[in-house]
């Protein structure tokens, strides 16, 4: 009777401590709001596994705190206590329950998973490329537009065909649950169905270098009309050659257009590169001691060739890969828009603005 006393008492001590850490772990590790059709399944195996540690933690604990205050021994006893040997079932309990606990989550993992990259007929493609340190989205079915925004219509099945030109990359949004990395070489794929209208946030959560805690994009989960109305504001836009060199060069400043934003600053504030603020007409010193006056001739030979000329203070992150960049775009707008530009002198008008 006083065994059978004893187990019911620590039977109730497992269930209440096991509830309340249960309760404490779910509040301490709260998850973000959950936006995607992807973050049910995965929130439920996160509850799952909180209410396992919960248990457990609690068993083992309770057991052995219970017999430390209550079987403790009493003043006045000299006498050994009673010598066990073991006890064969519990032995095969607590080896056969585990073993059958992580076989039921690994199975209902393997069926999530399925679930969550299976194709839907219905998915709309997105493409999604990365590079240091910047996010680029394009719509193969709206003329390839693109945009360095992600927006998506809330409800409509998703895949990301996804891209790195440089070094491997993540994309995560937490209220989405789903993360995939981006590889060079090779092409990886995201599904995601959003359900909740609103703003969120894409980080990239593989450490890719100097400014990786800035590559950073907007995501906006839209209703059907206005994301019909945002692709149509975005189609809308002025052709390039109706835009002054200083409107081009803030366009390609920003992560729309070459992603100087990544590196450079246009408020004083240090990135990676020295910022733009009150940039042209500046003395710089070089790594090597020497000095320079910032002017046409400085910008166009830093763009091209970045690693002639380091700003001290400066790591040389920079890649000498903007000249064939820049050459293919000014052919595409020449064979689109029947126009010349300059993309380095747009730049450099830009700069010029962005005084002190």
């Amino acid at each position: 009777m006083r065994r059978q006393k004893h187990l019911i008492t620590v039977s109730a001590l497992v269930l209440i401590v096991a509830v309340a850490l249960y309760f404490v772990l779910t509040n301490l590790y709260a998850l973000p709001l959950a936006a995607s059709e992807e973050a049910g399944p995965i929130d439920a195996m996160f509850q799952a596994h909180f209410a396992i540690i919960a248990f457990l933690f609690s068993l083992i604990m309770v057991f052995v705190l219970y017999a430390a205050v209550v079987f403790r021994r009493q003043p006045g006893d000299t006498e050994d206590g009673p010598h066990i040997h073991g006890h064969t079932g519990l032995e095969i309990t607590w080896t056969v329950v585990p073993v059958i606990l992580v076989i039921g989550f690994a199975a209902w993992a393997v069926v999530t998973l399925r679930n969550l990259v299976r194709p839907d007929p219905a998915e709309m493609v997105v493409k999604v490329y990365s590079e240091q340190w910047r996010w680029t989205f394009a719509y193969p079915e709206y003329d390839n537009l693109e945009s360095a925004e992600l927006a998506l219509p809330v409800d409509q099945p998703i895949v990301f065909e996804m891209e790195s030109s440089d070094v491997i990359h993540s994309f995560w949004v937490p209220e989405f649950r789903v993360k995939q990395d981006l590889v060079p070489g090779r092409k990886t794929f995201l599904r995601i169905t959003p359900t909740l209208i609103g703003n969120y946030r894409l980080r990239c959560a593989e450490i890719c270098g100097n400014a990786h805690s800035s590559m950073q994009a907007e995501v906006r989960v839209l209703s059907a009309a206005d994301f019909d109305a945002w692709i149509d504001e975005r189609q809308d836009r002025p052709a390039f050659a109706q835009l002054t060199p200083e409107e081009r060069g803030a366009f390609w400043y920003s992560n729309e257009g070459f992603g100087c934003a990544g590196c450079h600053s246009v408020d004083g504030s240090r990135l990676v590169g020295p910022s733009w603020l009150g940039l042209y007409g500046r003395t710089e010193q070089l790594e090597d001691g020497a000095t320079i006056t910032v002017d046409d001739e400085y910008i166009h030979n830093a763009i091209l060739d970045p690693a002639a000329q380091i700003v001290a203070g400066y790591p040389n992150v920079m890649q000498p890969i903007y000249e064939q960049l820049f050459a293919d775009k000014q052919a595409e707008i020449l064979a689109d828009e029947g126009v010349e530009i300059d993309i380095i002198a747009d730049l450099i008008a830009y700069i010029q603005t962005l005084e002190e």
